[in-house]
């Protein structure tokens, strides 16, 4: 299985400590870290996941770097802070062949690398299963993708646009957290676990579900195993792979 994934990537830190006081200067808790980890995010969480499941993956993707650092009380898992650094990246200006790939994964967190213009020439030159997942508003930009993966509070800010593009509803792919996924109508339930962290679960989700529609070429199934991994890497901390 080969797989090309395409879109903005970012470093998730995560600054673990403990917090036992709040600031005299003001009314803040005070972290004493005590370590850091940190991971390739965005599409490139998207992509180490896929390796885990055992798929061959390239990347096209900035190269400028975005850092997301979030500071987490590490007693509760309770993150207090979150600091974006560098949040826009620079446009892809070059050209990639498409070819020889069982699917496509664009995953745009609309930080500049893509435009509504680069994502539809990438999706009419493919000859395989295009997957997005978009902080973009949808439009006639999004008409040769195949699957439209999007969570539930980015279906609402779609809401009133989407009407004017009934040829999308039948595509899209909405996750709506402990109560499962939606898809043409029909919900499929997700098993209830203890949650430790969301970071990246969407990312998960995506990689699992464009896993097993190659393998299996069924969404409904895909979809059910995309919840299943998404469940296992809620329950580590951080952002963390299947």
């Amino acid at each position: 299985m080969k797989i090309l994934v395409i879109g903005d990537s970012c470093t998730d830190v995560f600054v673990y400590g403990d917090i036992k006081r709040v600031a005299p200067e003001a009314p803040v808790p005070v972290l004493v870290s005590s370590r850091e980890e940190s991971n390739p995010g965005m599409a490139g969480n998207v992509v180490a996941n896929l390796e885990a499941l055992g798929a061959e993956v390239d990347l096209l993707t900035n190269d400028n770097g975005i850092r997301k650092v979030r500071y987490v009380d590490e007693r509760y898992n309770q993150m207090v802070l979150r600091v974006d650094e560098h949040d826009k990246c620079d446009r892809y200006n070059g050209v990639y062949e498409t070819v020889d790939y069982d699917a496509i994964i664009i995953s745009d967190y609309n930080k500049g690398f893509l435009t509504h213009e680069d994502i539809a020439a990438f999706a009419e030159r493919s000859e395989c299963p295009v997957f997005l997942d978009t902080k973009k508003f949808l439009g006639d930009w999004c008409n040769n993708i195949d699957f439209i993966k999007i969570n539930s509070l980015e279906h609402e800010k779609n809401f009133e646009q989407l009407p004017k593009y009934p040829q999308l509803y039948k595509k899209l792919i909405v996750t709506k957290g402990k109560l499962g996924c939606e898809y043409q109508g029909q919900m499929y339930p997700t098993k209830e676990v203890p949650v430790r962290d969301v970071s990246g679960a969407g990312d998960t989700f995506l990689a699992g579900l464009v896993y097993e529609y190659v393998k299996g070429n069924s969404i409904e199934k895909a979809i059910d195993f995309a919840q299943e991994c998404t469940t296992i890497v809620v329950q580590k901390p951080g952002v963390a792979t299947v």
